[in-house]
């Protein structure tokens, strides 16, 4: 329990720090199926946290409002129209005065990932569910082809019971 509310301030005051030191505005690009990056997901809750063994890295996953109303009265399965959940990557690193903890590496920022709720946009990919992800601290758009949400979707398939999604949310005290 220490770890898990170590590791959750941890990354409250990471997405907090990523949030002022990113007050500069870049120019983001749609993904190749014209989803366009949330303008104001910065300032989003945190719905969970995840942290990936396989490739060392730790996952922020925050939401729209509608999310987090969902994600506070368990109400996800399925998640209701318009939910957006998102996802912020970083590598894993420890700190020199904090070796006992893994912590997100602020100069490590590798994607942010979203899962857009649209039951009439996105009906035609069998899910309800729009995909897009953006590359680094530039916020490039992943992709090369129009098919994005099928890699997406492939791994997504395990979780399809529970309405496509991977997450649990925290429960709060």
């Amino acid at each position: 329990m220490k770890f898990h509310y170590a590791l959750s301030t941890a990354l409250v005051s990471m997405l907090s720090v990523a949030s002022v030191a990113s007050d500069e505005k870049i120019h983001v690009q749609p993904n190749l199926d014209g989803i366009e990056l949330p303008e104001n997901y910065k300032d989003w809750k945190i719905i969970s946290t995840s942290h990936r063994v396989d490739n060392k890295t730790i996952r922020v996953i925050i939401g729209n409002d509608i999310a987090i109303q969902a994600a506070r009265s368990n109400q996800t399965n399925p998640w209701p129209e318009g939910s957006i959940l998102g996802k912020l990557v970083w590598k894993e690193t420890t700190k020199e005065s904090w070796p006992s903890a893994v912590i997100p590496n602020p100069n490590k920022f590798i994607h942010a990932e979203f899962m857009y709720k649209d039951t009439k946009k996105f009906q035609h990919n069998g899910t309800n569910w729009g995909w897009a992800r953006w590359l680094g601290q530039e916020q490039k758009p992943y992709g090369n082809a129009k098919d994005l949400d099928q890699s997406c979707i492939q791994c997504h398939t395990p979780v399809k019971g529970q309405d496509w999604v991977f997450t649990t949310p925290i429960k709060l005290p």
